[in-house]
């Protein structure tokens, strides 16, 4: 099972989604904690989220261990997930809103970073670390 896990493709390119995904999650988790009342916990609770004390700190741990996997190639595939499911979960907490009362357009603009995130986790999840990865280096032996 571990095997089919950490199997990857032998593509040098891959380096490059897992770099945009990787820094772009490590970056917003950290972020979670120096700026909790603007980008953590208090922005949660802008928005509604449940337990928002408990949820920011639990969301910006999980950009930041995850982040920190995608980076290294350690993990890829299962690493992804978690990520994908914050987007997705994003998408549907501050998107929706702003599809609603500014249009698809407005949604489309502000929503550029998210898209990015959402395809590249998707695209990790398919492809795996790729040969510049420890997941790589793993299943070479």
């Amino acid at each position: 099972m571990f095997q089919k896990i950490i199997q990857t493709g032998h593509s040098k390119t891959i380096l490059i989604i897992r770099l945009m995904v990787g820094v772009v999650f490590l970056s917003e988790g950290v972020q979670k904690f120096l700026f909790a009342d603007s980008l953590g916990s208090g922005r949660f609770a802008k928005i509604g989220l449940p337990a928002p004390e408990s949820l920011g700190p639990f969301v910006g741990s999980f950009e930041i261990v995850c982040g920190l996997l995608v980076l290294i190639g350690f993990l890829t595939r299962l690493a992804s997930i978690p990520l994908l499911i914050i987007m997705l979960v994003a998408f549907a907490t501050t998107k929706s809103e702003v599809l609603a009362n500014d249009g698809f357009w407005e949604m489309m603009h502000g929503s550029r970073t998210d898209w990015a995130m959402l395809l590249g986790s998707i695209f990790l999840i398919i492809e795996g670390g790729g040969k510049w990865s420890v997941d790589h280096n793993l299943t070479a032996r």
